[in-house]
């Protein structure tokens, strides 16, 4: 059995991964928390340049909210892969996703709530 931290390591190292082989960029940091049984990742620096190009436009309202609706669309057809990535790390059923991307920051969250408690030793 893992520790919490080896099990919020392999999710935080899973997520690089699947970032830099799907989206075709990895993040500059990505942390992640098992909270009961929700796990809670961050990743910091996400944005292609095209991307940040994108929103940055002047028409920022526009740009921004196009980079946010096609991030969405690549986490949706991927859900499948993500939850068995998370599946094959914890032993939990994925029962919702959610997420949201900052075009500001470069920052995104994904939320997972899992079918229950993932089971780590104490040390």
């Amino acid at each position: 059995m893992k520790t919490q931290g080896q099990v919020e390591a392999e999710i935080s190292q899973a997520l690089i991964t699947f970032e830099r082989e799907y989206m075709g960029r990895g993040p500059e940091e990505t942390r992640s928390y098992l909270l009961g049984d929700m796990i809670l990742v961050r990743l910091r620096g996400v944005l292609t340049p095209a991307e940040k190009g994108l929103a940055e436009s002047p028409d920022y309202a526009e740009g921004g909210k196009l980079v946010k609706q096609v991030r969405m669309q690549l986490l949706e057809k991927a859900r499948p892969l993500l939850e068995a990535i998370v599946r094959d790390i914890t032993g939990r059923r994925v029962i919702s996703l959610h997420t949201d991307i900052s075009t500001r920051t470069g920052e995104r969250v994904i939320i997972w709530t899992l079918d229950g408690v993932v089971e780590c030793r104490t040390s």
